[in-house]
């Protein structure tokens, strides 16, 4: 409909160019109710069509277009008519309100005019909304934040007050005011610091033998202390107390009072009964009781002179043994008893110590125990005989050593053998191979693992290979080495064997092994591995060539369908090496214009016509032919030139579609990876402005992996592209990451059911019930529904007979080139009433 509807005089074109400039959403109902004036804002802000003429509309009428549109979360034409009736009241008089419609908040303000109408006035105001939520939330944290502060100032063991750079209170606690004896109508906010030190001053709290003015002058001095820490100590009336002043960045500064009159006393004290032990015994503790060490000095007749106390807990010593003249036999029968030995023979063990002892040199080794304890020990002869041993327990350092060892050569999330020490043991392959054994390199990648990483994170993909490398230490043998050498990537070094067949037999069981079902945090995780194994020696006998060679047996493997595995044979580099020059193709493939575009239609099964067409890419290579995208899509994603050719997608699509009648749609699909570049929105908006396309007119179509990931952000990617008016359509709906709440989070326009349930779903009422149950599903959303695949007619009844809107497959027609579009929609156009079949797929 126009801008306006015309009125009288010249001030009526005007008046349309005006409202046809508001941003606000704005329109007049007569006394009938039935719309005489709207803007193109109106209609955008409740995504009304803009293709028909809304002059004369009922308020009735209204609410039932918005029920046959699914709006007002799916109410009833009689209910949606009743909100509004409420909403224009025939009181006189402004009325506004604010209410939700769909994803977004609006205020409407509606003025009653007697004899006239209403005149209404509707304002978006989703991000005030939320901004206002998003205030009250701040409020509400900063609130509990104050309140935990307040409860930690409060129960501070210590005195706190904290000052403004004018130097008047902003807050203390309650042990500052009971420290000085101040009262609390004192210690109110805002009170100068100068009142509180002359109140300190008029009662007495002040050091002792200080003049109360110059006490103040000199505890305003220091508060003047702005640009450093201070601290000072106060002593008054037998109490001491420690004072630091600490500046902060606005000028002001916090002070802690703490009493340290008991901490000061135990310190004197302490201070006087070391200074008097350390008379008693100062060259006894230098060269005993101060090491950190274990120490003790046998005399020539291996009796015992004196230990520390360190050497005694170290051993697990009674107190009668650690006596002077005990000995060092008797100490050796009792580490037996208690564990503390590293040799379980005791004669065994009494000649080693009695061999070191008499020869009279220094010795030093690092011993572990029987309990697992290492000690280590430096025994040194003394002139004159006997001797002197200092005794460390570096258990935990020894721990540390094997662990920083350990971590040196084994992956830190599974704790397989990393790359460094698998290239250990395959450097010994050619020895193994001398002595006449057969080995096997087997290459293992995992199939559809970044899928798990993309869509339910680094943490469940973390997992995920844990639980893999459990499964293929089970399915190998503990002879074999099992190691992870990248993100996904793993290798074993499988021998000795019999035969070929016991390492095809290893790789089945982890392919097997690999492929059940897992579940972590709730997922249900479903990837697969390819395996690629070289012999040796057949294969190769050194580590290089037979890596080599099982990587190109699992390039092999995972090009033929992946979950499987292949032994290397001769000629498998030619394949690697087509995989390159493929690559090296694409890259070229855009500039050298050998993509094109072609089209398969979408058929509205209500209104017997097309209701749009979906664009599939073809690579037309100058060499291969025509390459399947199943081919090419992949390496696409895996290089990052998706996003380059997906640009072009959209733009050539765009430009096709302004050749179509008006109501047909394009549909797009969008790669997980296109999606994630932050240009995508931009892009969009270029291609539909350079072909001059309505965004209304383009589906783009999303895999639900999307909003695994980081769903926050992919949700506000889709409400910028919707807020567009780009219509965003689910696709693959049923596939094993669908999820509900995703549907009722974003108002998705419609939901393409995968092709793989419309493919059994003659097959059984199980089959038959799950597609019922998803159209119905979407429909309860308000969500449209296409039926993907459809290749029978009996197909077609089915899904048909559930209300299902439109179907898409090789039943009606194949994907066309440009130049049969126009053939296609002329003949639909003029056709007989009856949807088309495959003949259409000659055009």
């Amino acid at each position: 409909m126009d801008e306006l509807s015309p009125g009288e005089g010249e001030a009526a074109p005007l008046m349309a160019a005006a409202l046809a400039q508001t941003s606000h959403g704005f329109c007049v109902w007569d006394e009938q109710l039935r719309l005489v004036v709207t803007n193109r804002a109106y209609l955008a802000l409740f995504r009304l069509p803009l293709d028909r003429d809304y002059a004369g509309m009922t308020l009735r009428e209204l609410a039932e277009l918005n029920a046959a549109l699914g709006r007002h979360e799916g109410r009833s034409a009689d209910d949606i008519y009743a909100l509004y009736l409420e909403r224009y009241d025939h009181e006189p008089g402004t009325r506004v309100f604010e209410h939700r419609n769909d994803s977004r908040m609006i205020r409407s303000t509606i003025d009653r005019m007697p004899g006239l109408g209403w005149v209404a006035l509707h304002q978006d105001i989703t991000l005030e909304h939320e901004t206002k939520i998003l205030a009250q939330a701040r409020e509400k944290a900063l609130a509990q934040q104050n309140l935990r502060f307040e409860a930690a100032v409060s129960n501070m063991p210590q005195g706190m007050c904290l000052f403004g750079p004018d130097q008047r209170l902003v807050i203390c606690n309650d042990m500052f005011a009971e420290m000085y004896g101040l009262p609390p109508d004192l210690l109110v906010p805002g009170v100068h610091i100068e009142e509180i030190l002359r109140y300190r001053a008029a009662h007495g709290a002040i050091p002792d033998g200080e003049q109360p003015d110059r006490f103040v002058s000199n505890r305003l001095k220091i508060a003047g202390e702005h640009d450093r820490p201070v601290r000072y100590i106060e002593r008054e009336h037998g109490r001491i107390i420690s004072v630091m002043q600490q500046p902060i960045a606005d000028g002001g500064w916090v002070s802690i009072h703490q009493d340290i009159t008991e901490q000061q006393q135990r310190e004197e004290l302490l201070r006087a009964r070391t200074l008097e032990l350390q008379v008693q015994n100062i060259r006894f503790d230098a060269a005993i009781n101060n090491m950190l060490h274990g120490i003790s000095m046998f005399d020539a007749d291996n009796r015992l002179i004196v230990c520390n106390r360190q050497y005694a807990e170290m051993y697990s010593l009674p107190e009668h043994l650690t006596r002077p003249g005990t000995s060092f036999w008797d100490m050796l029968e009792d580490g037996a008893r208690s564990g503390m030995v590293s040799i379980a023979d005791p004669k065994a063990r009494f000649e080693m110590l009695g061999a070191v002892i008499d020869a009279g040199r220094i010795f030093k080794q690092n011993v572990k125990m029987e309990n697992g304890r290492v000690i280590a020990i430096l025994h040194r002869p003394m002139p004159g005989g006997g001797w002197l041993s200092t005794h460390e327990d570096v258990t935990e350092q020894h721990r540390d050593e094997e662990t920083i060892r350990h971590l040196a050569r084994h992956d830190a999330l599974t704790d397989l053998p990393n790359r460094v020490l698998f290239r250990e043991e395959m450097d010994k392959i050619d020895a193994r191979i001398r002595r006449g054994e057969v080995m096997a390199v087997l290459q293992v990648d995992l199939d559809r693992f970044k899928d798990v990483n993309d869509t339910l994170g680094h943490a469940v993909g973390d997992a995920v290979l844990i639980e893999v490398a459990r499964r293929m230490r089970e399915a190998s043998r503990e002879t074999d080495v099992v190691a992870r050498i990248g993100g996904d990537e793993f290798a074993l070094l499988v021998g000795p064997l019999d035969s070929p067949r016991q390492a095809a037999r290893i790789a089945d069981r982890i392919v097997k092994s690999v492929a059940q079902p897992m579940t972590v945090d709730g997922n249900q995780i479903l990837i697969g591995a390819s395996v690629g194994i070289a012999m040796a020696p057949p294969d190769g006998n050194d580590p290089d060539t037979l890596l080599k060679n099982a990587d190109l047996a699992l390039y092999k493997a995972k090009g033929e369908g992946r979950g499987a595995y292949r032994f290397f044979e001769q000629g498998m580099d030619d394949a690697l090496r087509s995989r390159r020059a493929l690559e090296f193709g694409l890259r070229d493939a855009l500039a050298r214009d050998q993509f094109r575009l072609v089209f398969q239609p979408l058929f509205n099964l209500a209104d017997n016509r097309i209701a749009g067409l979906e664009a599939l890419l073809r690579w037309d290579h100058p060499e291969r032919g025509l390459i399947p995208p199943a081919e090419f899509i992949p390496l696409a994603e895996e290089t990052g030139m998706i996003v380059q050719i997906g640009e072009w997608v959209l733009q050539e699509a765009c430009r096709a579609a302004m050749a179509w009648p008006d109501p047909v749609r394009i549909a797009v699909n969008l790669s997980t990876v296109q999606f994630k570049h932050r240009g995508l929105v931009d892009s969009v908006r270029l291609a539909l402005a350079e072909a001059g396309l309505p965004p209304g007119r383009l589906e783009l179509e999303i895999t639900e992996q999307l909003l695994f990931a980081d769903p926050e952000a992919t949700l506000a990617t889709l409400a910028r592209l919707h807020a567009m008016g780009v219509r965003i359509v689910l696709d693959d709906f049923g596939s094993d990451y669908s999820s509900l709440r995703h549907l009722k989070r974003f108002p998705f326009d419609k939901v393409k059911i995968d092709r793989s349930f419309v493919r059994h779903l003659l097959d059984g009422e199980d089959s038959m019930a799950v597609v019922t149950a998803m159209i119905a599903l979407a429909r309860s959303l308000g969500l449209a529904t296409t039926a993907e695949g459809i290749e029978t007619e009996e197909e077609l009844a089915a899904v048909r007979a559930q209300g299902c809107e439109e179907v898409q497959g090789f039943l009606f027609s194949a994907p066309l080139p440009a130049s049969s579009v126009d053939a296609l929609l002329q003949t639909m156009a003029g056709g007989s009433g009856e949807v088309p079949r495959r003949a259409l797929s000659g055009l």
